[in-house]
């Protein structure tokens, strides 16, 4: 490591160890918020240099990565399951989108610990340059809960991360790695076909696993079926018309041009068939009752994420301190 890196480092370890102080006052240890991505192994191999009392726990969102759980796993991390999967949210919920972020609330996040700390670099975004000043600060959830929020790896560059990973012989998530082993500290990871990314790389995400967009749509459609007073029935006649707006469009009007009795070729657009078509799945007209094999995404062959029937929902409130902590 490089001087600058190992002065980042030394300041990183002495935040971790007044956290602990802090929460050793009340009794607990300081919780290291995991996500399986490669600024959550930094702050893992850090809390473990650093000597302090720790739990690290990972939130499977059941929409995550596959891989992921079994990386947790590996790595001695405590996985806590949502009361509620994915499937369950969109079916009583709808579909989620950029500005109705219920999901992120419901999987991720929650408190368990009075002291957490999460991966939060400066570097990944404007807006967290913007947002994040100092590497502590006071997150409150509702009305009654609130928690400490420590980030040792603030003023980390993507090089910095990628130095430590080598220096520190880390071993990343699977998808971190090309076919030739190297490791690409660029990609990220995160909840499968999440809204808040671009389209260009959430329709590339959802063709890498199908399985998703029959998930989406056979909930949807349920949530659609439901409740028959949703403003959407205005908009659109089922799910798939729902999904293809929510992934394809910038807006209603968009919608109605390209898709609907405005658009350019004069006629309806079957979305059904046109999401049959572009991703290779076969979709139902209605969605099959509920089961355990239903709250997956597809087979096993269509990538689906990890295992929602591998853990049932924990009655115990997990947390992720933050939606853009990963």
């Amino acid at each position: 490591m490089t001087p600058e890196l190992q002065k980042k480092v030394d300041a990183g370890l002495r935040l971790l160890q007044a956290a602990e102080q802090m929460a050793r006052k009340v009794g607990q240890p300081v919780e290291i918020a995991y996500s399986g991505g490669k600024d959550s192994d930094v702050i893992l191999e850090l809390a473990r240099m650093s000597g302090i009392n720790y739990r690290a726990i990972y939130k499977n969102t059941t929409i995550d990565p596959p891989g992921t759980t079994k990386h947790a796993k590996e790595n001695g991390v405590e996985v806590r399951m949502p009361k509620m999967n994915f499937k369950q949210i969109i079916e009583k919920r709808g579909m989620p989108g950029r500005l109705r972020r219920f999901c992120c609330e419901i999987l991720k996040e929650y408190k368990i610990l009075d002291y957490a700390v999460v991966g939060v670099r400066r570097d990944e975004s404007t807006a967290r340059e913007k947002r994040y000043k100092e590497p502590e600060i006071c997150r409150e959830y509702n009305s009654k809960e609130k928690a400490r929020i420590y980030m040792p790896l603030l003023d980390f560059t993507a090089k910095d991360i990628e130095a430590f990973i080598e220096a520190r012989g880390i071993k990343c998530h699977p998808l971190y790695y090309d076919q030739q082993g190297n490791f690409h500290v660029e990609r990220r990871l995160g909840c499968m076909g999440c809204p808040l990314v671009t389209p260009k790389r959430r329709i590339a995400e959802f063709k890498e696993h199908p399985g998703m967009v029959r998930l989406y749509v056979n909930a949807a459609q349920k949530f659609f079926d439901n409740h028959p007073d949703s403003k959407m029935r205005a908009y659109i006649d089922n799910a798939a018309e729902w999904f293809v707006m929510s992934l394809y469009c910038n807006s209603i009007a968009d919608f109605k041009l390209r898709f609907k009795d405005n658009n350019l070729f004069g006629q309806n657009t079957d979305c059904k068939q046109f999401l049959e078509t572009e991703f290779g799945i076969t979709l139902q007209s209605a969605p099959n009752p509920d089961s355990v094999s239903d709250h997956q995404p597809d087979s096993v062959s269509d990538h689906q994420p990890d295992s929602v029937s591998d853990h049932q929902p924990d009655s115990v409130s997990a947390s992720r301190p933050n939606s853009d902590i990963r």
